[in-house]
């Protein structure tokens, strides 16, 4: 089982900026199954970006592409998003998720919801975002 643990939300005011980082421990951690999810209120959980198919390949939603960076520091066992020029919309709580297995499944959304189904899947419990217009 991995340990997860989001730190750096906060409230800003639109266009601003944010760096939400996730701490990962224990011993089943595969730095290629790292993602971010959000979940605003009434909403369901979707993906925001990371690595989802067990390779170096990175993926963004659509929403935050050019705005928002993941990355990764191997050595510190840490994941970070960096978020730019921030919307309202983007409000929501911000989840770190890992898995020790992770693959393709046809299509991105299709493996989004295996991420979203699986039991293997581990969650942090959240670092909350607000955006002020």
């Amino acid at each position: 089982q991995v340990q997860l643990v989001e730190s750096g939300g906060g409230s800003v005011q639109a266009g601003g900026s944010l760096r939400l980082s996730c701490a990962a421990s224990g011993y089943t951690y595969n730095t290629n199954c790292l993602a971010w999810f959000r979940q605003a209120p009434g909403r369901e959980r979707e993906a925001v970006a990371g690595r989802f198919i067990g390779t170096f390949a990175t993926n963004y939603d659509d929403s935050v592409k050019g705005r928002f960076t993941v990355s990764q520091d191997n050595a510190k066992n840490r994941m970070y998003l960096q978020m730019n020029s921030l919307k309202p919309e983007d409000a929501a709580m911000y989840y770190c998720a890992a898995r020790p297995i992770c693959g393709w499944h046809g299509s991105f959304d299709a493996t989004v919801a295996a991420w979203l189904a699986s039991s293997s899947t581990c969650w942090g419990h959240g670092t909350q975002v607000t955006v002020s217009s």
